[in-house]
């Protein structure tokens, strides 16, 4: 088969078989033989995500604050609430997300902010039952040698 430099051109860019067609003015069989006969995939089916990546979907999803502080400000859960990152087909709550960025690792329980901002998603800011808990054995320590503080 010929190929058509055109459609080619067009589909090396990942533009959509029906985008093509739609522009150039064929058939979308013409585009789907010149995307089988150049090697290409198939194209997948379902929503794409705008966002190429986690940290991607995390940046275009949320507000950088004062003092270091994230807020959230993409899709929440209709019942809980819930902050929740969508990329590659998981629902994550953003706080998840954003503890395993920062840290390399998976939370321990439920990572909670530990600067005072209700929901904020920063990851310096997040700690996990661990920590917390690692924390406040510092804090009794801390107590026990210096008094409690007012």
């Amino acid at each position: 088969m010929k190929v058509r430099a055109d459609v080619a051109e067009l589909l090396k860019t990942g533009k959509p078989e029906s985008h093509i067609a739609q522009e150039l003015g064929i058939d979308r069989a013409t585009v789907r033989r010149t995307r089988e006969a150049l090697g290409l995939p198939a194209p997948r089916r379902g929503k794409h995500s705008k966002y190429p990546s986690l940290v991607d979907v995390l940046r275009g999803n949320s507000e950088p604050l004062d003092d270091g502080h994230v807020r959230w400000t993409g899709y929440r859960d209709a019942h809980s609430n819930t902050p929740l990152v969508l990329h590659g087909g998981q629902r994550v709550p953003a706080p998840r997300a954003a503890f395993h960025l920062h840290y390399g690792r998976e939370p321990v329980g439920k990572p909670l902010p530990t600067c005072g901002m209700h929901g904020c998603i920063a990851g310096e800011h997040l700690a996990d039952r661990p920590m917390r808990e690692a924390n406040a054995r510092v804090d009794t320590l801390y107590d026990a040698i210096f008094g409690a503080s007012s």
